[in-house]
């Protein structure tokens, strides 16, 4: 299985030190957060990863070369203007079109058990497996409702045709999700590379069409660390040891 990291965003909640330091080097706990989805990725096998990069890319590209330190093989997928979740993925289609593969953000730290996540995305047959976490901000944020069998009812404002089966959870989105290429159906076919979500577009059009979108709900350990006050709430957890992650 191959696996994408989006890295290609300016980090604009962690400037100025962005300025200077791509997002995805800025140090959390003693590692660049980058890092962190890459080990999570090689605990599980997952060795052939490719990274978008956009803003100071160079220096991510020149601190991880082709993955070998870490055990990996990595490409790398340069974006001239910044594409998003969507136009990204679609940019990197030709490295991941063979077959089921993993997107992670770079700026989560997440305690998850990826072998659970990927049998319940093939259990389900799910075109798309999103992982969930429960936030009782959820609705101030955009909120992401399952049915009881884990089906995706409603992304943001858009709901399922059919309706529900059993009452529905409002989640919220983690950052790690399993895609097959049926996702690539759903995005622009003229050879363009534009600018554009997969979660205002691709996802909710997928869903109005009856594709079949699975919430895998997530309870365990879970860390936004797109800003300092954030990477240092991050830090706290992890040397008072009320959290630890599994594949370090």
């Amino acid at each position: 299985m191959k696996a994408m990291v989006f890295a290609a965003g300016q980090g604009e909640r962690l400037r100025p030190l962005t300025d200077k330091t791509p997002k995805a080097l800025v140090p959390v706990a003693g590692r660049p957060m980058i890092e962190y989805p890459l080990l999570l990725l090689r605990h599980y096998g997952i060795q052939e990863v490719i990274i978008n990069l956009h803003h100071l890319g160079e220096q991510i590209e020149a601190y991880l070369n082709d993955g070998a330190k870490l055990g990996l093989r990595i490409i790398y997928s340069k974006e001239q203007e910044l594409l998003d979740t969507g136009g990204g993925l679609l940019k990197a289609k030709p490295f991941l079109q063979d077959g089921t593969f993993i997107v992670i953000n770079t700026d989560v730290l997440i305690d998850l058990p990826l072998a659970e996540l990927i049998d319940f995305h093939r259990a389900k047959k799910a075109a798309a497996t999103l992982a969930l976490r429960p936030d009782e901000l959820a609705d101030q944020y955009g909120s992401i409702e399952i049915d009881s069998e884990g089906r995706i009812y409603r992304f943001l404002r858009v709901k399922r045709p059919t309706a529900p089966a059993g009452p529905c959870a409002k989640l919220m989105f983690t950052g790690v999700q399993i895609l097959e290429p049926k996702i690539f159906e759903y995005m622009p076919s003229d050879g363009s590379f534009a600018k554009f979500g997969t979660t205002k577009d691709t996802y909710p059009r997928m869903l109005l069409a009856g594709e079949a979108l699975s919430g895998y709900r997530f309870d365990g350990f879970w860390q936004d660390v797109g800003s300092a006050e954030r990477i240092k709430d991050a830090e706290d957890v992890l040397a008072r040891g009320r959290a630890r992650l599994h594949f370090l």
